[in-house]
Order: structure tokens, then C-alpha cells, then sequence
């Protein structure tokens, strides 16, 4: 596989990720009138299952970061 083919497939697996991250709060949240979380009424969710999705989203993006610095032979640090 290509480089970009494998940023590609990444990015599929980043945007999966934070669509499943997002999901969580979408079906344990309600929004305000401007579509925004509404956390105001301090609701009760689970650390472990929101770290357990945060922990996924993290390690895809700097898996994705690897990615994009290899293919771009951008020097860090």
C-alpha cells in the first residue's frame, strides 16, 4: 500500500472512531436549544466507557499523525 492509501484508510478508521465517540454522548445527553450538549444538569456517565472511547480516538489520531509525518518527511523535534 501507498503512503496515502495508508492515510486513507486511516483517516476512515479516525473519522469511525470519533463518530463512535461522539455517539456515546449523543444517545446519553440531551441538547440545548443550540444543539449543544446540555450538561447542565450534571448527568451521570460512565468514566470508564467515555475513557475506554477517548483512549481509541487518541491512539487513531496519533497513529494518523505517524502517518501524515512519515509521508510528509516532516522533521520533529
Amino acid at each position: 500500500m501507498t503512503p496515502i492509501e495508508d492515510i486513507k484508510q486511516e483517516m476512515k478508521k479516525y473519522e469511525q472512531t470519533r463518530e463512535d465517540f461522539y455517539s456515546l454522548f449523543d444517545n446519553q445527553l440531551p441538547k440545548d436549544k443550540n444543539s449543544l450538549f446540555d450538561f447542565s444538569n450534571n448527568p451521570k456517565l460512565d468514566a470508564k466507557e467515555v475513557y475506554e472511547h477517548f483512549f481509541k480516538l487518541d491512539y487513531q489520531a496519533r497513529k494518523l499523525r505517524g502517518l501524515l509525518i512519515e509521508a510528509r518527511d516532516i522533521k520533529v523535534g
